[in-house]
C-alpha cells in the first residue's frame, strides 16, 4: 500500500499493532468541493475536471457509477490505474482499461498527490478528482465526489436525477453510517485484521448487518423504501465484489450474497441498471485483491472466478 511522508514515498503496510489488530482506515487528504454556483472556487465546467480511478476499488467505483448515471462522461475525463498495487502503490502501467496517465504521463498515482502538494503526508488512494484550471486535487473522498456529481453539474447536463434528495437525507445518512462501518469498511476490517478478536468482531458485525439488510429488502424495494438513493449505490459496490473476492480473500465466508435471496435479487437489479454493468471490471477486481495483498496471499495465486449469472432476471417488479 505505502504512503507519502513529507513528500517522500515509504512502502509501509497498515500498522495494526497500535490498534489491537484492528484495521483503521485513514481519512481523505483532499476534501474541497465543486458547487453549482462555484462559490468554493470550483465551478462545474465541461472539460475542467479529470478523474483517476481503479476499476478494482469499490470506493472509486462509486464515482464511475455516478459519472455514468449523471451523464458526465463527456464532461469529466477519466484514467484508470493498474490493478496491481504493490511496492509503489497505484501505478499507471498499462493493463486493459488502464492506459496510463493522459494528463501528465506520470508513473505513479503518488505523483498526482505530489503535484498538488509536494510535502504531503498521506496514504495514496483513489479516486482522485483533479482540476485542470487550478492544477490541483479537488477531492480524494469518494462519498463527497459522488455528491458533487449528483447535483453540481445539473445545469450543464440537464440531468436532474437526485440520489440525495433533501427530504430523505437524514434517513440516507443514518443507513450510510451503518453500512459504511459494518459492510463497506467491514469487509476490510475482517480481511486486514491481525488478531482473532478483531476479525471476530468485524465479521460478526458484517453478517449481522447483511442479515438485517436481507430482512429489510424483503419489505422494501430499495434501502429507503421505493426511492433509489446514493445509499444503494454505496452498498452495491461492496455487494458486487463480495462473492468474487471478500468471501475467500477476506474470510467473509459465513454466507455468499447469492445465498441471500433478497440481497442477491437487489444486487442483480442494480447491476442491470442502465449503464452500470459497463462500469464493472471483474478481471481488475479479482487481480487487484489477490495480487496486491501479499500479507494475505503471499504467493500471489490468482483464483478462478465463481460462476455468477449477473444477467439472470431479478424478479423485482
Amino acid at each position: 500500500m505505502g504512503q507519502l511522508i513529507d513528500g517522500k514515498w515509504s512502502d509501509e503496510w497498515y500498522d495494526t499493532k497500535k490498534s489491537d489488530g484492528k484495521f483503521v482506515r485513514s481519512t481523505a487528504a483532499f476534501r474541497d468541493w465543486i458547487t453549482a454556483d462555484g462559490s468554493t472556487g470550483y465551478k462545474p465546467e465541461s472539460g475542467r475536471y479529470h478523474l483517476y480511478v481503479s476499476a478494482a476499488c469499490p470506493w472509486a467505483h462509486r464515482t464511475l457509477i455516478f459519472r455514468k448515471l449523471k451523464q458526465l462522461e463527456d464532461h469529466i475525463s477519466v484514467d484508470f490505474v493498474h490493478p496491481d498495487m504493490i511496492d509503489d502503490g497505484w501505478t499507471f502501467e498499462k493493463e486493459g482499461v488502464a492506459q496510463g496517465d493522459s494528463l501528465f504521463n506520470t508513473a505513479f498515482a503518488r505523483d498526482i498527490y505530489l503535484r498538488a502538494k509536494p510535502d504531503i503526508t498521506t496514504r495514496v488512494t483513489v479516486p482522485i478528482l483533479w482540476d485542470r484550471k487550478t492544477d490541483t486535487i479537488v477531492s480524494t473522498e469518494s462519498s463527497e465526489i459522488i455528491r458533487m456529481f449528483n447535483n453540481a453539474f445539473n445545469g450543464l447536463t440537464g440531468n436532474t436525477d437526485d440520489y440525495y434528495p433533501e427530504n430523505l437525507r437524514t434517513q440516507i445518512d443514518t443507513i450510510n453510517a451503518r453500512i459504511y462501518s459494518n459492510v463497506n469498511n467491514g469487509v476490510y476490517k475482517a480481511g486486514f485484521a491481525t488478531t482473532q478478536s478483531a476479525y471476530d468482531n468485524a465479521v460478526q458485525n458484517l453478517f449481522e448487518t447483511l442479515d438485517w439488510l436481507e430482512n429489510h429488502l424483503s419489505k422494501n424495494r430499495y434501502l429507503i423504501g421505493d426511492h433509489l438513493t446514493e445509499a444503494d449505490w454505496r452498498l452495491f459496490t461492496t455487494l458486487l465484489r463480495f462473492d468474487s473476492v471478500y468471501v475467500q480473500h477476506f474470510k467473509c465466508n459465513r454466507n455468499r450474497i447469492v445465498d441471500f435471496p433478497n440481497l442477491w435479487a437487489y444486487t442483480r437489479e442494480l447491476y442491470q441498471w442502465d449503464g452500470v454493468a459497463g462500469t464493472v471490471n471483474f478481471d481488475h477486481i479479482v487481480r487487484h485483491y489477490h495480487y496486491s495483498h501479499v500479507t494475505i496471499n503471499p504467493h500471489r495465486i490468482i483464483p478462478i472466478n465463481p460462476v455468477i449469472d449477473w444477467t439472470k432476471p431479478h424478479g423485482r417488479g
